[in-house]
């Protein structure tokens, strides 16, 4: 789920996210047992866009209103709808597998100073023939919340931010200390040591799942360490969606109190901010519930849960 580590491809560049075929192989079989080991009711269903096939995982009710879930870099849709069991009470979920992830969707990498992550998810909003959707974004899904946001509003209702990228970044020396170098050693080495040097940075708690896809993804896809944009204070403040945003006091990518500080000056449209206290970027399981009942108090009460 890790965002400081972005994915960043140019229009012109055409190689793949997945390193090699059994690479891939690993990573779905991965992505598959966690499907599995959710124990829920699904669908999954394949939407062209001009951007690339997109995989969508449906659980719920359709005739709930939608939620659409959007995970960040590093993690997949079942991942996310681990964080959020009890979500499908109130919505129909909609799972989105992020581009250029470890996931099902197509490898191509859109570039993130463009609109283009906006416009795509826009896309397949409009051909999953949603309306008022309550988006719920995680890190990088929260960039590309906020990017929907800047394209086209109209099919949004209102929008929920886990520790978004997009809207301030950390100290960046502390970035290449305690990430970026222990994770080259690990891509270079597949040493464990580093890799839970890194995922003790980024995580609140992990479990065995988490360190095993976080340390297959870096050892088999096409990383890279590009700088990430900051949304402008015009943009922020032409937003008239409601936004809810969740910051992680000890995030060092991008840190909880800052964000909450140049959120309230730029967005117009901003209803609450939580600062997550103690959460590192990754929340533990007790601060996925505060939001997870958030989210189920918007639509309406949570008394069945």
């Amino acid at each position: 789920m890790n965002t400081f580590i972005h994915h960043y491809q140019s229009k012109n560049e055409q190689y793949m996210f997945f390193k090699s075929k059994e690479g891939k192989e690993k990573i779905l079989s991965l992505y598959n047992q966690k499907l599995n080991e959710l124990n829920i009711e699904y669908s999954e269903k394949l939407i062209e866009t001009k951007f690339g096939v997109t995989n969508v995982i449906i659980t719920g009710d359709t005739k709930n209103p939608p939620l659409v879930l959007i995970h960040g870099t590093g993690g997949c849709a079942p991942q996310i709808l681990d964080s959020f069991p009890n979500l499908v009470s109130k919505y129909c979920v909609y799972a989105i597998d992020v581009l250029a992830q470890p996931t099902k969707s197509a490898e191509n990498r859109l570039d993130m100073t463009s609109l283009d992550y906006g416009k795509w998810l826009i896309e397949v909003v409009i051909k999953l023939r949603l309306k008022d959707v309550t988006l719920v974004g995680f890190s990088f899904g929260g960039f590309i919340s906020l990017k929907a946001l800047e394209f086209n509003e109209t099919p949004i209702r209102r929008v929920f931010l886990i520790a978004p990228v997009y809207i301030v970044n950390g100290n960046p020396l502390v970035g290449v200390f305690k990430m970026f170098l222990p994770l080259k050693k690990f891509i270079k080495t597949n040493n464990q040591k580093h890799i839970t040097k890194v995922m003790n940075v980024l995580f609140s708690e992990y479990d065995d799942f988490a360190l095993s896809y976080m340390s297959t993804t870096f050892q088999h896809c096409n990383m890279d360490f590009s700088p990430l944009p900051v949304i402008s204070k015009n943009s922020g403040k032409n937003i008239k969606t409601p936004i809810t945003i969740f910051a992680a006091e000890k995030d060092i990518m991008f840190p909880g109190k800052k964000m909450i500080k140049r959120a309230t000056k730029i967005f117009s449209s901003l209803e609450k901010t939580v600062l997550m206290e103690g959460s590192k970027h990754v929340p533990n399981e007790k601060d996925f519930k505060v939001i997870e009942d958030s989210v189920l108090l918007s639509e309406g009460g949570i008394n069945n849960l």
